[in-house]
């Protein structure tokens, strides 16, 4: 029994009619709450020792006119800014969408203006979404969008490097164009958006709050693809590897960089998952292609502050593909 206390603190639970809050306590079937000018209950083996139990409490954010403490949001990101390459199709557009969702100011990027524009119309029903389409191959489209964006935010606080190409050649016929063209986008223009970025990424980035970048590779980075994809696989090899790298020299000016890895998710770039994806789930330990939520939920969860001990990291989203076969 604990005397003296003052408020209504749930610990565990929802608060009942008579201002108990049911729950485990640790799994062994007991219940605990505190009651205001009241005891502490605990039907339980377990012993806890007051420190303990104000140690729960202090972890809680008060509501002042309820007198409750809940948890707050560890996944929230309203408020933020994000910029999203790729982000008018696709994956890009998966994750995107959720970003307005959840409150985010988003900017879209991609080569083809129509898309990218009707893409943002349609998203801004449900939130924020501007499009500002510039071809991010060239060092001149990198240049001009990194002014337009700096011309609108003082900061950015998500850089998701999404736009992609792929080539598919045979070993003898691989041809020069479809390995610049590759390793332009996929690696080159990534590391160039985010060097020049960097700026508006280090302005609102702190140590409670840290700046993100995500990377977004493949699979065929992590393991032999199947078909010959020799400057895609290679470029996404090397996106994993200069993740580890940026996120080593960025983790001093608060800014996280990591990278997602997806599998077979329905797109323009996948066209296999997207119109066979009875028969590329049989490939699958999971026995299902990737969807929307699968990789907009990773991003959430690596955009905020739930993933803010993530440095460097790549996380394989794919089913059981790289580490269940």
């Amino acid at each position: 029994m604990i005397n003296g206390h003052d408020g209504l603190y749930p610990l565990n639970g929802r608060l009942n009619r008579e201002g108990y809050c049911p729950g485990k306590v640790f799994g062994d079937g007991g219940c605990k709450a505190i009651k205001f000018g009241g005891v502490l209950g605990l039907r339980s083996s377990v012993r806890l020792t007051v420190a303990a139990e104000l140690r729960k409490v202090r972890r809680r954010t008060p509501i002042p006119e309820r007198g409750i403490f809940i948890m707050t949001d560890m996944f929230d990101l309203s408020g933020r800014v994000a910029v999203i390459t790729g982000g008018s199709r696709g994956i890009g557009r998966m994750i995107a969408e959720e970003f307005v969702r959840r409150g985010v100011r988003t900017y879209i990027t991609s080569r083809k203006a129509q898309p990218c524009i009707q893409t943002a119309q349609e998203l801004s029903e449900l939130g924020e979404c501007i499009a500002l389409p510039y071809d991010l191959s060239t060092m001149d489209g990198i240049d001009a969008f990194v002014a337009e964006v700096a011309n609108r935010e003082t900061q950015l606080d998500i850089l998701i490097n999404n736009a992609g190409a792929a080539w598919t050649a045979p070993f003898d016929e691989f041809p020069e164009s479809g390995w610049d063209k590759v390793m332009n986008i996929n690696l080159k223009s990534v590391f160039f958006l985010t060097q020049q970025l960097a700026p508006l990424l280090r302005a609102g980035a702190s140590p409670e709050q840290p700046a993100k970048v995500i990377n977004i590779a493949s699979t065929d980075g992590l393991k032999i693809p199947r078909l010959e994809t020799y400057s895609y696989a290679s470029s996404k090899a090397g996106l994993i590897q200069l993740t580890r790298l940026m996120g080593r020299t960025l983790v001093a000016d608060d800014i996280l960089v990591n990278a997602i890895a997806p599998g077979a998710f329905a797109s323009d770039m996948n066209i296999a998952a997207r119109d066979q994806p009875d028969m590329i789930s049989e490939r699958i330990p999971a026995k299902r292609i990737g969807q929307p939520d699968d990789i907009a939920g990773t991003a959430v969860y690596m955009s905020s502050r739930a993933g803010n001990y993530l440095v460097g990291a790549t996380i394989s989203l794919d089913g059981g593909i790289v580490n269940s076969l």
